[in-house]
């Protein structure tokens, strides 16, 4: 089959290769263009290409790179290259239905969550913050709307308990590209159903906002420890000693410990534990603004914080 397909950051690498290795004909891989490298580079006017395009030159697939997938040049291009199914994972840009509808199969999308819940930009974190124990990918007809397309396949797997949102990615990734092999079979044979979204199950999970990670110590251990670990590693969940800013990561909750919310309780081993509205949570690494990512407990020797200090929302 001939598939476009559209995508960027690591999470649509392994579609790509399943893509690839399964012998359909990639002719083409639409990805967002390239950035100027973020601070810390060797260089200023070094620009860091995608995962997606990385993976494609090494392949020597076709890469277009559009500022927006829009305008006549542009679908003259998408038309000259005949695909028969687009396959869209995270690419970036919310395709105009022109461009959803050109190929002869349409376009399909991998999105991960168990639509309809969580349709939207960050549902793998919000699956964690929730303290969902499930979620899966869902392999949909993409549409206008935003992920409101008709269901080819919905692929579940556990949350694991203590997961981050990268782990947790790594493998729905995964999932999502078995999934999408099955599909696209399905489509070839004919023998694919769509299911129609049940409008009153929506749920949406928003992009996240900096705001988003900052912790809320108020809040019950485990609903501390599941924002922890959904913001993990991206943006990272956030709070304050002072006016200074630290991340936290690797958070687990600990029901037994209390004390007033914010206030470091005590250190555990290379871990540290925190006192939340209900129980307390311990926190295995810290990374302060200005230095690095460290352990908890280093952090508390090196007088950064010390047990009795407040970190304040």
């Amino acid at each position: 089959m001939r598939v476009l397909f559209w995508g960027t950051p690591d999470f649509a690498v392994p579609a790509l290769r399943a893509l690839v290795g399964a012998g359909h004909d990639v002719v083409a891989v639409v990805t967002q263009p390239d950035r100027p490298r973020a601070k810390g580079g060797r260089s200023r006017s070094a620009v860091d290409a995608s995962p997606v395009k990385a993976v494609a030159l090494d392949q020597a697939i076709p890469v277009m790179q559009p500022d927006r997938p829009r305008g006549e040049e542009f679908v003259a291009a998408l038309r000259a290259l005949a695909p028969d199914v687009s396959v869209v994972v995270a690419y970036g840009h919310i395709l105009p239905k022109d461009v959803i509808d050109l190929p002869r199969l349409g376009t399909l999308n991998i999105h991960a969550s168990l639509l309809p819940a969580y349709r939207g930009a960050a549902p793998i974190q919000a699956a964690i913050r929730d303290g969902l124990d499930v979620t899966g990918t869902s392999i949909m007809r993409m549409v206008p709307a935003l992920d409101a397309g008709p269901v080819f396949l919905a692929l579940a797997t556990p949350i694991l308990p203590d997961e981050t949102a990268g782990e947790l990615q790594l493998r729905l990734a995964e999932v999502g590209a078995q999934g999408i092999i099955k599909a696209l079979a399905l489509l070839e044979l004919g023998g694919a159903t769509e299911t129609v979204q049940d409008a009153t199950q929506v749920s949406y999970a928003k992009k996240i906002e900096r705001d988003d990670a900052q912790v809320n110590w108020a809040l019950t251990a485990g609903e501390v420890a599941r924002a922890i670990r959904a913001y993990d590693p991206k943006p990272g969940a956030w709070t304050t000693r002072g006016n200074a800013e630290v991340r936290l990561y690797g958070a687990r909750a600990m029901p037994s410990h209390h004390g007033t919310p914010g206030t470091i309780l005590s250190a555990d081993g290379d871990a540290m534990i925190v006192a939340c509205g209900e129980g307390a949570v311990r926190i295995v690494d810290v990374h302060p603004a200005g230095r690095k990512r460290q352990r908890a407990a280093e952090w508390l020797r090196g007088r950064g914080a010390v047990p009795g200090d407040m970190l304040t929302p």
